[in-house]
């Protein structure tokens, strides 16, 4: 890809993105053989057809004025077998045709697919899940359909005016006259339908992804609605957005019903008829001629009859190919920096004035702190403070806007992003699981671990217990983002996805907020042991987890205002003592680390 991604697949094949019609014809050339293989069988298939009714026309003289014995007869068997080729290039050159369509779909939604994977989290906090479950879906899908039948039916179309009318030529010059006048006003006409038709159909497949999108929003959310008793709105808002998108294929009907070309063609064939028997009388042309001549004026109609459809067809697709290569080429703000700096991460990390900030604002400004191999830093401050986004920007999930970030002395942006990524380990409040098994779930990064190192990982996370209370075990299904478990249950499981993972650097976001005291202590040791050797930076409310931090740092308001030690604090920082007012101060001796197990 030309852009910039935070995940590309090498080797992979390579598209022309500098614009929609390059971009489909580059995936069309792609299969460029049974493309032209289909093109020339189509060329023949409507050579035999054509030719077959000057035959007929033969056959038609044969009948009034028989020349020799068996004539009729060869006739017939010479327009059997040219019907016979016929049929058989069109399923060659529907097969070819059809595979091209399949194909495409299946690339189309793999290079979008492999694109999202590649896009910035920014990128993604810009975008509406269902849409991109419709680009992903319905607009792939037109362009399939754009392939397989729009394709063909323009083959039909082109070839359908061609043909015949070289046919028509032979009989006699003057027969082109009003064939040639037709084609005329069909283009015209036609040219007039796409320009009315395009930004109907374009329309219509955004209100598709408006559908989706709230339906998916209101599915997700949906413990919400129904805590708040908002039913009826959010049926009235689907109502209102399935009715947008109807009235869009309302007016697609509409623009189809005033498709001109079948009637300038019935007055044409009336006109041509009639100059064909002019020409008769005169006896330029035989009765041969005219059958031959009617037989290829009503092939005239087939391709300006599906022109409605193809042109509709090829229409949607376009349009559904430029809301996905829209989102391809949406650039990231990252790159995986392939050449970039890759080795063991020993676990330095250092803020150099670093400041952050969305289009709508500055979230983070001026943070510089050093913490050194193997500590654990504690970050605390008021809720909004911008503690999360301190620890996105090690992982790069998101860039600093200025200043600088390293990890043993090199500037975060330039590893390797797969490198740096796959030795940092992040385990937040609110946990996201797939829909997978238990044990997927924890050994998701590294699909071939053994099942005991499963199995341990779940025991140093204190999850193995309730892990075994289900029917299934480490093979149990956990609903859609974990519903299916408590808030405890999935940080316990995200715990022992870290623990296995065996990251360089531990980032814990809250995350032992849903878990019981009890629990947490027993947790607070397996994250001890986990933190031996690696760097640690905790976001945590707990006085508990606090104590026994290496260092302290105190964030309010995107600042860095304060850092130390827990008891230097309490004494020098007032940010830091009105954060933790509520609590009792009057706390046992501190431990140096959690009683060993």
């Amino acid at each position: 890809m030309s852009q910039k991604s935070e995940f590309t697949v090498q080797g992979a094949y390579r598209y022309d993105q500098r614009s929609t019609f390059r971009w489909l014809v580059s995936h069309v050339w792609r299969y460029r053989y049974l493309f032209l293989l289909a093109v020339a069988l189509n060329f023949i298939g409507w050579s035999s057809f054509s030719y077959a009714r000057i035959l007929i026309g033969h056959a038609a003289e044969e009948i009034m004025a028989p020349t020799v014995a068996g004539a009729l007869g060869t006739i017939a068997l010479t327009i059997m077998l040219l019907l016979v080729m016929d049929g058989i290039v069109f399923l060659i050159a529907s097969l070819s045709i059809e595979t091209i369509a399949q194909r495409l779909e299946r690339d189309a939604r793999e290079e979008l697919y492999v694109s999202l994977l590649g896009k910035s989290q920014t990128f993604h906090d810009r975008q509406r899940v269902g849409d991109i479950m419709s680009r992903a879906t319905d607009d792939v899908q037109q362009m399939n359909v754009m392939i397989n039948p729009g394709v063909p039916f323009i083959f039909e179309s082109l070839n359908g005016f061609l043909i015949p009318m070289i046919f028509i030529g032979t009989i006699h010059p003057e027969l082109l006259l009003w064939p040639i006048v037709f084609v005329i006003g069909y283009i015209i006409t036609v040219r007039l339908y796409v320009k009315q038709m395009l930004p109907v159909l374009r329309i219509q497949r955004e209100k598709s992804g408006g559908l989706s999108a709230g339906l998916e929003e209101s599915i997700s959310g949906i413990e919400i609605v129904k805590a708040s008793a908002q039913e009826v709105f959010e049926r009235t808002k689907f109502r209102r957005n399935a009715a947008a998108y109807r009235d869009y294929f309302i007016k697609q009907g509409q623009t189809e019903a005033r498709y001109l070309p079948i009637l300038i063609y019935a007055f044409i064939f009336g006109i041509g008829f009639l100059q064909a028997l002019a020409l008769y009388e005169q006896g330029s042309i035989t009765i041969a001629d005219i059958v031959g001549y009617v037989g290829l004026m009503i092939l005239l109609r087939f391709p300006a009859f599906i022109s409605v459809f193809s042109v509709s067809m090829l229409q949607a697709g376009y349009a559904g190919a430029e809301r996905i290569l829209h989102i391809i080429k949406a650039e990231t703000e990252l790159d995986e920096n392939v050449g970039g700096y890759s080795q063991p991460i020993k676990g330095e990390i250092v803020f150099e004035d670093v400041a952050f900030g969305y289009e709508d604002g500055t979230v983070l400004e001026g943070i510089s702190f050093h913490v050194r191999p193997g500590e654990t830093v504690a970050i605390v401050g008021q809720t909004g403070s911008g503690k999360s986004t301190l620890t996105e920007l090690v992982n790069r999930t998101y860039d600093a806007t200025s200043g600088r970030i390293l990890i043993d002395g090199v500037d975060v942006r330039e590893w390797n992003l797969t490198s740096l990524r796959s030795q940092i380990s992040k385990i937040e409040q609110d946990v996201f699981l797939f829909s997978r098994s238990v044990a997927d779930n924890i050994a998701f990064g590294a699909p071939d671990t053994p099942q005991e190192r499963i199995e341990q990982a779940a025991k140093e996370a204190q999850a193995h217990d309730f892990i075994m209370t289900f029917k299934e075990g480490y093979q149990a299904e956990v609903g859609e983002r974990g519903v299916t478990l408590s808030g405890g249950q999935r940080q316990r499981i995200a715990l022992a996805r870290a623990f296995l993972s065996n990251p360089r650097i531990l980032i814990l976001d809250d995350s032992t907020s849903a878990i019981d005291s009890a629990t947490e202590d027993e947790i607070q040791k397996a994250i001890w042991r986990a933190q031996e050797g690696r760097t640690t930076l905790l976001i945590t409310h707990r006085l508990s987890q606090i104590r026994w931090a290496d260092h302290i740092v105190v964030v309010d308001r995107g600042k860095l205002v304060a850092a130390g030690k827990h008891e230097e604090l309490l004494q020098s920082s007032p940010h830091y003592r009105r954060i933790f007012a509520r609590y009792d101060m009057a706390l046992p001796p501190l431990q140096t680390e959690p009683q060993a197990v």
